[in-house]
């Protein structure tokens, strides 16, 4: 009865053998296929336009790609001019406003003085193309005697579509005597 019983073991471990076998081929087909049935791939997108081929363009020498580049330093400098103090007698008179717009800038400017404490636009001088300076003016609104702390705002313009381009800012005291 013992080798029966060893016999019936043996059996009993071949049949538990084979069983895990089974499942550990059945778990490896399962994951090729899942390897395989989820690889994506790439998708080609087709365009109509093609690049042309080339016909009569050459490459730029040195010297041609440092003044394109110099080209654009020098269209996308500003230079403000505007003296730091303006002197009236009065409030209501012609003083000594400084403004002026280089030649080398190549834009036209407009520019506003604005009062510091209220915001209030007080002057504005008009177009100012380069080259051109304004050396005296009167204000747009009378102020009182005192100085008055004020941002004169260079708007600047572009000369061919009159569209602005940017703006820089400077303080400025308005000093009125009497």
């Amino acid at each position: 009865m013992e080798q029966q019983n060893q016999t019936n073991e043996k059996k009993k471990n071949k049949r538990i053998l084979l069983l895990l076998l089974l499942l550990l081929l059945a778990a490896t087909a399962g994951g090729l296929y899942y390897y395989f049935s989820n690889k994506t791939e790439p998708v080609q997108v087709v365009s109509g336009d093609y690049l042309p081929d080339s016909k009569g363009a050459k490459k730029m020498t040195d010297a041609e790609l440092k003044a394109a580049e110099q080209k654009a330093v020098d269209e996308s400098k500003f230079n403000m001019v505007i003296k730091s103090v303006a002197v009236f007698e009065t409030g209501e008179s012609e003083g000594s406003l400084y403004i002026q717009n280089p030649v080398e800038n190549g834009y036209p400017i407009n520019v506003v003085i604005r009062l510091d404490e209220t915001g209030e636009q007080v002057y504005s001088s008009g177009a100012i193309q380069p080259g051109y300076e304004i050396t005296s003016a009167k204000l747009d609104k009378a102020l009182a005697k005192g100085d008055h702390p004020a941002t004169a705002t260079f708007d600047i313009y572009d000369a061919k579509t009159k569209q602005k381009r940017g703006q820089v800012q400077a303080g400025i005291t308005l000093q009125i005597n009497n």
